[in-house]
């Protein structure tokens, strides 16, 4: 609900592929100057330097939060979120799953106090307790809960994350594969083998997203091709003189961005 990391971040100091030490923005969100490099190391997944010191932007923690539930399909659960988006409502956090066939939308709701009830009254569905699904939560913002655990009892079965526009329908997906589906309609994790990792980019791209591959099954992840579906030749020249100009000769987390560096 408040946007991505890159938004927040203000400055980092980190260690280059040339053992050099780095500082790039601030601690404040006024201290700007030069180019915003530190945005690049949000998403990047240390292939371009040691992150040493962080700084963040932090928002205060509502007065108010409420979780709601209701149970319908995927179709049903992207066009409710599309219709709340449109409308001033204090939408925080969301969780579409089908759990033993059964699809279920999770709804959580922060702000202030009087806000929060409205919201609940003109909603629907049903009000959670606080304390009870906070740990859900968690999990899902961690990858831990079920629906995730579930594939270590799956070999082979790799876990994809799907950037897409929110309002995105329902994703033309192989056989098999239920998402879990977050952040209002825009993230979308698909348990898969590495063999449908091209039908899922290009289920993506038809929607104007991407695929990323998350987790390979714990096999060497650089067999599995790309792991970024960076779909434009001009944009993979530029993250590869990224990569060289931090880190020329591929210290850092190689194959992790692509198989060559």
């Amino acid at each position: 609900s408040v946007g991505a990391v890159r938004d927040y971040l203000l400055g980092v100091v980190l260690v280059n592929g040339r053992a050099e030490l780095l500082t790039f923005g601030g601690q404040v969100m006024k201290n700007v100057a030069g180019y915003d490099v530190s945005r690049l190391m949000a998403g990047a997944w240390g292939t371009l330097g040691l992150l040493a010191e962080v700084s963040l932007k932090v928002l205060p923690l509502a007065p108010a939060e409420a979780t709601l539930r209701f149970e319908c399909n995927q179709a049903d659960a992207l066009r409710r979120l599309h219709a709340w988006g449109g409308q001033p409502l204090p939408l925080n956090a969301s969780c579409w799953v089908e759990d033993a066939g059964v699809g279920t939308l999770y709804v959580r709701l922060r702000g202030p106090v009087a806000a929060v009830d409205a919201a609940c009254k003109s909603m629907g569905g049903t009000r959670l307790d606080n304390a009870t699904v906070a740990p859900d939560w968690q999990a899902c913002r961690e990858q831990t809960l079920p629906w995730f655990t579930a594939r270590q009892t799956q070999p082979g079965q790799a876990l994809w994350r799907l950037s897409v526009p929110a309002t995105a329908p329902v994703l033309a997906l192989p056989a098999g594969a239920s998402p879990l589906v977050e952040w209002h309609g825009a993230l979308r994790w698909v348990q898969a083998p590495l063999a449908q990792g091209d039908a899922l980019r290009e289920a993506a791209r038809a929607v104007g997203g991407n695929a990323t591959l998350f987790i390979a099954d714990g096999a060497d992840e650089s067999s599995a091709g790309a792991q970024f579906d960076l779909n434009s030749p001009a944009l993979a020249q530029i993250h590869e003189r990224i990569k060289r100009s931090f880190d020329p000769a591929g210290v850092f987390n190689p194959g992790r961005m692509a198989p060559q560096w």
